[in-house]
């Protein structure tokens, strides 16, 4: 899927390195209702429609998840279709959500890179926030992935600085092909 949809190496390598971290997370958490193969798949999918997003503009959480819903994958679509920004109805306390994983783990990852929470809303935040409204929004997205950071590592033994210990580099490698 992802060789028949053109996707750039650099959002292969971003999605791989996502998925490295969604599963790291599902997998310390070790929480019933966390799915490790549903995680996954959404995770190395998530940017799916990103590189046709390029010439289109299209949103392509909402086409990646429309994409894969199409296909029969309703649950990895779900969770795909808030990779940008969680549902409005996701629960705000309580065991983090598959979704809320993926979520999390791509606003962990710069390009190719595992980085801390900050540079990663820093460089979005920069790179979109062309308008005042649109800082506005970012902002408030910033701030909620805070809040979901601060969640996801109070059931967790590290802190959020150490899973970039936890996950050295990472080469690409044949991954893609």
């Amino acid at each position: 899927m992802i060789s028949d949809m053109g996707m750039l190496d650099h959002i292969v390598a971003h999605s791989h390195q996502v998925c490295r971290v969604s599963l790291l997370l599902a997998d310390h958490l070790g929480i019933i209702g966390i799915h490790r193969e549903l995680i996954g798949a959404a995770a190395i999918l998530h940017d799916i429609t990103k590189t046709r997003s390029f010439h289109t503009h299209e949103n392509h959480a909402e086409t990646g998840a429309q994409m894969l819903s199409d296909l029969g994958y309703p649950e990895v679509a779900a969770i795909i279709g808030q990779h940008v920004r969680l549902n409005r109805n996701a629960p705000a306390a309580g065991t983090p959500t598959d979704a809320q994983i993926v979520n999390y783990a791509d606003k962990r990852v710069l390009h190719d890179k595992i980085v801390p929470l900050n540079d990663r809303m820093g460089y979005i935040l920069e790179k979109y926030g062309s308008t005042e409204e649109r800082k506005n929004q970012l902002l408030i997205l910033w701030n909620e992935t805070q809040l979901l950071e601060e969640r996801i590592f109070a059931e967790l033994p590290f802190c959020p600085d150490a899973i970039i210990k936890l996950l050295p580099d990472d080469k690409l490698g044949d991954f893609h092909q």
